[in-house]
């Protein structure tokens, strides 16, 4: 498996090209800034990208704006976006195209090398996975919204455990629930949601953060 790691703080490049050699991917390139990130991608097209949101020369968000526009030259083409802080507009510009294949990481997790591999093979399978701490921020800032406030708490508990990209059979084994029991809670929270039914499974953890960042412009359909 072919990745990009796109960070400029040296110890932590090595560190990832490090945990990322030692765990089955080939690292194809490392860069420190925005501008050899784009050309890496572009013209190695990895199998995914490792990229820190602030990167030189400006240190604001050279890394996420890297990302999204090789995402309109390469659409679905995987990345994890790792950040120091929980910045919910860089969440939302992440899955603005709605085309899954994301990730939104915070440094630390990186610590934990297990979730944080398992993390990245989610998102090169399709899958997006958010940091606990995004999720609870994003649900946190849309807890008043009335459709929200709809979900019942188990509900609330499940929606938070699909956005940080478990599968079914592991918020079962969370709740200690049977996995009838969550997609039951999962056909109840769209009901509510207003979301359709569909084969798309990839999506359905960026449908329900779209709809809860910005429920007055989305039309999106999901399956349980």
């Amino acid at each position: 498996m072919r990745v990009v790691v796109a960070e400029d703080l040296a110890l932590l490049r090595e560190g990832l090209i490090r945990i990322l050699q030692a765990t089955g991917f080939e690292v194809v390139a490392s860069v420190d800034n925005g501008r050899s990130l784009t050309h890496a991608l572009t013209t190695l097209r990895p199998d995914v990208a490792i990229v820190d949101v602030r990167l030189p020369p400006t240190f604001t968000d050279e890394g996420l704006r890297a990302a999204i526009a090789v995402r309109k030259q390469i659409p679905g083409l995987p990345i994890v976006v790792l950040s120091q802080y929980v910045e919910q507009l860089y969440a939302r510009e992440l899955m603005s195209d709605r085309a899954g294949a994301v990730g939104y990481l915070l440094k630390d997790r990186v610590m934990d090398v297990g979730q944080f591999v398992a993390n990245v093979r989610q998102v090169v399978a399709g899958n997006t996975v958010m940091d606990p701490e995004v999720v609870n921020a994003l649900l946190t800032h849309r807890a008043t919204d009335p459709t929200l406030r709809k979900l019942s708490p188990r509900e609330h508990e499940v929606l938070t455990l699909m956005a940080e990209g478990r599968s079914n059979a592991a918020i079962a084994a969370h709740m200690h629930v049977t996995e009838k029991t969550v997609s039951k809670h999962i056909s109840a929270i769209f009901t509510k949601l207003g979301l359709g039914l569909s084969e798309n499974h990839h999506r359905r953890i960026l449908a329900v953060l779209t709809y809860l960042e910005q429920p007055a412009e989305i039309d999106v359909t999901d399956s349980r």
